[in-house]
């Protein structure tokens, strides 16, 4: 038996998207959603745009970044605990 496809809200889809800018990762939000990655991503080419309705590469690439550093922070984090066990 064949799914029909499940149709989203405008307001839904903005708020999955502003937790995304939020912090949270898209495997996250997919997750908890149920809404495939693949869509997310492409909801977030959607909305996230500049006035004059170009995608917002540079919003985009810091969260980029962001979630970068965030991850690196998380691991010196770890990796000053254990060495700190050592001394």
């Amino acid at each position: 038996m064949m799914e029909s496809m499940k149709r989203y809200d405008a307001e839904f889809k903005k708020e999955v998207i502003k937790r995304y800018m939020a912090g949270e990762s898209i495997a996250a939000i997919s997750r908890e959603t149920g809404v495939n990655e693949q869509t997310l991503h492409k909801w977030k080419s959607e909305l996230v745009r500049t006035d004059e309705g170009e995608v917002d590469k540079e919003k985009l690439a810091m969260r980029k970044r962001i979630r970068e550093l965030q991850m690196e922070n998380e691991i010196l984090k770890k990796a000053a605990l254990i060495f700190g066990r050592d001394g």
